[in-house]
């Protein structure tokens, strides 16, 4: 049954905590202290940053660099992040009728999969996986 009120930011982060608990071993260690920000939608410096035509275009974005890139000899900066845009995922649960959790965890998903390198195919198995 749907919620009879549109989830809130807090909704969308406790989603996606458990689909990033659930999700295959080896995309969750590779994100191993990433934050999962959920924000309304990207901002207009976003938006032109990922050359879109609308926010509504975009659902998640990882922002950080890869564990196979960081050395011990980095000095430590900003935690990598993966943003998850609760607006434009909750369009596209309207749209599509998907289950709002799967979604939230295909998006998750995506984000840290693209981010690593993984192709689609790659992805499309992990989500196969995930559906089992």
């Amino acid at each position: 049954m749907r919620p009879t009120t549109p989830p809130s930011l807090e909704d969308i982060l406790e989603m996606a905590e458990d689909a990033l608990a659930a999700i295959p071993r080896e995309l969750r260690e590779m994100v191993r202290g990433a934050a999962i920000v959920v924000e309304e939608i990207p901002d207009d410096e976003t938006v032109a940053e990922m050359e879109l035509e609308s926010p509504w275009e975009l659902t998640g974005l990882y922002r950080g660099t890869p564990l196979t890139r960081k050395s011990l000899a980095d000095t430590p900066g900003e935690p990598d992040t993966i943003l998850l845009y609760r607006e434009p995922i909750l369009l596209e649960w309207i749209e599509t009728g998907e289950d709002l959790f799967r979604l939230v965890r295909n998006v998750l998903i995506h984000e840290i999969a693209h981010h690593f390198g993984l192709s689609d195919a790659d992805i499309a198995r992990l989500e196969q996986e995930e559906d089992q």
